[in-house]
């Protein structure tokens, strides 16, 4: 049985974090005494290492131990050697030879007490030798051996996962120093340096076009079919193509810290992060190997025949369900990067499958928060552009997107936007700014509130516009209404999570009038407004406390205590950094019908487990049940054992995503 290990976070060469981008690559992980034991094997440099069959590297050991167990069991059936002294030798050194790794693991697990498939094969072949059945051992030893190899072969498709994405890395970048171009390492990048990109080359850092317009592919980064156009200011993703123009990138990150890196590191730790469903599989695995040891005792206590009592051992069989587990683990999260998710563990990923409630935020969550100032309406003796310039004096440090939609407006009319002398953000209220003489409150009405100031009544606007009131030394001085677009796949993304079973509770810090407006015409079940952080992450826990399985999804700083409380925490690839640390999920895309596609590849992920386990349970009892009253012989026994451990292992397969996909370039239009 194969378990998939991701690769080992330190280089052993170096016993640092190791920063490229080849982590399955020998000559980067192995120090050189590794690479030597590698390379010497029991057949020494008589023959090579690997062979390539099919497209699939095999060590030619193992094949080698397949062939002469093949060959053996032929000559033992045509009985072409005579025995001596009544022992075939032919077969018991066949046996030493190709059974070996399997009594070497039998042996390990034995000294570490722990009840295996590796073991009961063991018995089970030993026990056919002892009583002169070399065929059969020979044979039950064949499909072992078989099994392996195309079982590393199934998991090799797991490792592709990883290969793929890793292979879209450049090692390689043009950057532009003190006036002069130079191609250089990666590694040797710095932020804020600037980075030319040709047409056809794939971008090697995240960063801001500095000069150039082009149309990128981003479909390894956020799973986008079609490029995108961009141009000076827009962001872009190492990882992706640049199709069309040349692009001077100033960089904001490198490496590790890149969201392609990041998505890398996502799936390397898909199986280190074990998810509960992993350890019940490697549980059920024991189980069985105790059951069918329980079951072969009754047999032979029955019934005294020996080879139904080996047939028992050898047919009960939960290698398919151990190392489909995490197969299906690593394709889910491997199939969610392409699609734009980074999901941080297994665990993460088994429990985005089981939520029956999703908690959502607005403001650049089911919005794109990007703001824009509707109305101002000053109090008497103001004018708009005064309040409009201490509004924007006192947000000019913020970053929530109310805040830079007004300070883009007073830019837009050409008022000069001053300094603050002072600035402090209160969570989910709002600023209070020292400006000279003037202390400036901006913010929610419960901001105000809380200083005691008199506030008339709010003036209305239209109902998808947020309410932004203003004190200037303990006075009310105005308001602005601003008005966010709803993200036009959110409607959609909204049914679908309905579709699914899963219910929609909008809690968000703007006012009832907006968030009512924005929810039913999403048609999200409860919409609750007003929301402090506190009073958010107290509603999360509520959902959680009472049983639900609560997905968080949001964006802002005042998210990341809720997303930390819910049962999977969700961060829009736009949000802040503190959002998607914070959170077990990421969306890279910022498309909410992304979130829908990783909803589903969590539970078709959680279904094709638990077909496994069943399968496996209902294959176990009905093979030692034929197999104690004698319907199965040792040989049959193996056949099916083997069988169902491939199915399983190949159903689990099935959420790999195509190896070749992230490869396909894409035309610009």
């Amino acid at each position: 049985m194969t378990t998939i290990t991701g690769p080992v976070p330190l280089c052993p060469a170096s016993a640092q974090p190791c920063t490229c981008f080849r982590p399955f690559e020998r000559s980067c992980h192995a120090s050189a005494a590794e690479q030597a034991r590698r390379s010497s094997g029991w057949l020494g440099d008589r023959i090579p290492r690997a062979l390539t069959l099919f497209g699939h590297d095999f060590e030619t050991i193992e094949v080698l131990r397949v062939v002469v167990v093949a060959v053996a069991a032929a000559l033992v059936w045509f009985q072409a050697v005579r025995p001596v002294a009544g022992l075939d030798l032919v077969g018991v050194a066949a046996l030493l030879f190709g059974a070996w790794p399997i009594f070497r693991e039998a042996i390990a697990n034995i000294k570490e007490r722990r009840m295996t498939m590796e073991l009961s094969m063991s018995i089970a072949i030993v026990a056919a030798a002892a009583i002169s059945e070399f065929f059969t051992a020979l044979v039950v030893t064949f499909f072992v051996l078989v099994a392996e190899e195309l079982e590393h072969l199934t998991v090799d498709r797991g490792r592709a996962a990883i290969a793929d994405l890793i292979d879209v890395m450049p090692h390689e970048a043009t950057v532009r120093r003190d006036g002069v171009i130079a191609t250089v390492p990666i590694d040797t990048i710095a932020v804020g340096e600037h980075v030319l990109v040709a047409p056809g080359e794939n971008i090697p850092v995240d960063g801001m076009i500095s000069s150039g317009l082009s149309y990128v592919d981003q479909a390894h980064i956020t799973g986008e079919s079609m490029p995108i156009k961009r141009s000076v200011g827009d962001t872009v993703f190492a990882g992706s193509i640049n199709q069309s123009g040349a692009l001077d990138i100033q960089v904001s990150r490198i490496g590790r810290d890149t969201s392609f890196g990041r998505i890398i590191d996502a799936i390397e730790n898909a199986e280190q992060s074990r998810a509960p469903v992993q350890r019940l599989a490697d549980q059920l695995a024991g189980y069985l190997v105790y059951f069918s040891f329980a079951a072969a005792v009754v047999t032979y206590l029955l019934t005294g025949d020996i080879r139904d009592t080996i047939s028992v051992i050898i047919v009960a069989g939960a290698c398919g369900v151990a190392a489909g587990t995490p197969l299906a683990v690593l394709g889910g999260i491997g199939r969610a990067a392409r699609n734009g998710a980074i999901i941080k563990g297994g665990m993460h990923l088994e429990t985005l499958g089981r939520i029956d409630t999703i908690v959502l935020d607005k403001t650049g969550t089911l919005t794109f928060g990007e703001p824009r100032v509707l109305a101002i309406h000053p109090a008497s003796g103001r004018s708009e552009a005064d309040l409009l310039g201490l509004a924007a004096t006192a947000e000019l440090r913020s970053e929530h997107p109310l805040a830079k939609a007004i300070v883009a407006e007073a830019r837009a009319r050409g008022i000069a936007v001053a300094e603050p002398d002072s600035f402090v953000y209160t969570l989910g209220r709002g600023v209070a700014a020292q400006r000279g003489d003037d202390r400036i409150l901006i913010g929610s009405v419960k901001l105000l509130e809380a200083e005691g100031i008199d506030i008339p009544a709010v003036h209305g606007g239209d109902a998808v516009s947020s309410e932004v009131c203003v004190a200037v030394n303990g006075h009310y001085a105005g308001s602005f209404a601003v008005a966010d677009e709803v993200r036009p796949e959110a409607a959609a993304a909204i049914r679908e999570l309905h579709r699914l079973k899963i219910r929609t509770i909008l809690l968000t810090g703007d006012n009832a009038t907006v968030a009512q407006s924005v929810g039913a015409g999403l048609g999200i079940d409860t919409v609750e407004a007003g929301m402090l952080p506190e009073q958010k992450l107290a509603r999360v826990r509520a959902l959680v406390a009472s049983g639900a399985k609560v997905a968080m999804l949001g964006d802002g700083i005042n998210d990341a205590p809720a997303l930390t409380a819910a049962s999977v925490g969700i961060a829009m690839g736009s949000g802040t950094d503190v959002a998607k640390e914070s959170a077990d999920i990421v969306l890279l895309a910022n498309d909410l019908e992304r979130l829908v596609a990783t909803v589903r590849i969590a539970r078709r992920t959680r279904g094709v487990i638990w077909q496994n386990f069943s399968g496996t349970i209902t294959v176990d009892a009905l093979g030692i049940a034929l197999a104690a009253f004698g319907f199965l012989n040792p040989l049959l026994a193996a056949f099916i054992h083997v069988s169902s451990e491939l199915i399983f292992i190949s159903n689990s397969a099935r959420l790999l995503p195509a190896a070749d996909a992230m490869r396909l370039p894409r035309k610009a239009p």
